[in-house]
Formats: C-alpha cells, structure tokens, sequence
C-alpha cells in the first residue's frame, strides 16, 4: 500500500509540475484602450471597463534580446622610447584646420552631454530628504554627482585639447 500512495502522490506531483510549467511557458497581459485612446496595460483581466480590451499572450522564451558581442578595438603599440608617435603620426595626417574643426567639435559634444544632464536628470538623480510638502529639499545621487563629475572632466579635456591645437601654429 505504501508503493501506491508513493505512486500515486509521484503522479500528482509530475501533473502539478506540469499544469505549473505550461502555465509559466505564456504570460498574459492586457492592453486597455479607454475612450479618449489613453493604453494601459494591466496583468488582470478588468470588469466593466468602457473601452477595447486587447488580450496579449507573452512567451518569455520568445522574448528574448540577443546583444551584438563587444569586440574592442585593436589597440596600436607604440615603440620604445617613443609615446606619443602614434598619436603624432594619426594627427599628422590632418591638417591644422581640420584638426582644430575636430577639437572644436569634441568641446561642443562635450559641453552639450555636461549641460543636458544638469538639465534633465534621470529618475531617482535626485533625491528628496525632508517632509514632503513642507521643507523637502533636492539632494542629487552619489551616482549622479560622480557622471557630472566625468562629463566636467570630458570638458576640460577637450578644452585643453583645442588650446593645445591652437597653440601649434
């Protein structure tokens, strides 16, 4: 008796498992279209809802992001006793007007990335401390602080860059 109630427990279980697979193998979401064409998107099926109801069956295996894999550039060697050559040589190819058009453009894409982050900081760059409503005051990330700090630093990279271009005649 003990062997059929083992087997017998065996098959529900194997059932259950498989009743829980099929279920987890296809997500069902909702898209609702109100009236005024708003779309939300619900997990649940709604009741009386006034507008077009769009039942979407998601697979999760299907649904899937391949990303292209990272292969670095390869990098040039420089010869012994002699740093700077390669850098000297690619620049050598420019002529001065054109090399002072690229430094001017990297300023200007630099400045631009500092200014756009100062101005439109992502979600959770600031941050709130203090009651809200009454004297809460913006406190910026530790994040946030540090990716103003690298685009500052991009600036003034630049900056020197053009100055260094400008200075060699």
């Amino acid at each position: 008796m003990n062997s059929r109630f083992a087997t017998r427990i065996a098959i529900i279980l194997v059932c259950g498992l498989a009743a829980f697979a099929a279920a987890a193998a296809v997500e069902v979401l909702y898209k609702l279209i109100d009236r005024n064409g708003k779309i939300t998107y619900s997990q649940d099926a709604p009741k009386n809802f006034d507008g077009q109801v769009i039942r979407l069956e998601i697979d999760p295996a299907r649904n899937t992001a391949t990303l292209p894999k990272y292969e670095p550039a390869p990098k040039a060697v420089a010869k012994e006793g002699q740093p700077g050559k390669l850098a000297e040589e690619r620049n050598s190819k420019l002529t001065r007007e054109q090399r002072l058009d690229k430094a001017r453009e990297s300023l200007e894409k630099a400045r631009k990335a500092l200014v756009d982050a100062r101005d439109n900081p992502k979600d959770g760059d600031i941050q709130f401390i203090g009651k809200v409503g009454g004297g809460a005051r913006p406190q910026p990330s530790e994040e946030y602080e540090k990716r103003l700090a690298e685009l500052e630093t991009a600036v003034k990279r630049a900056e020197e860059e053009l100055k260094r271009v400008e200075q060699e005649g």
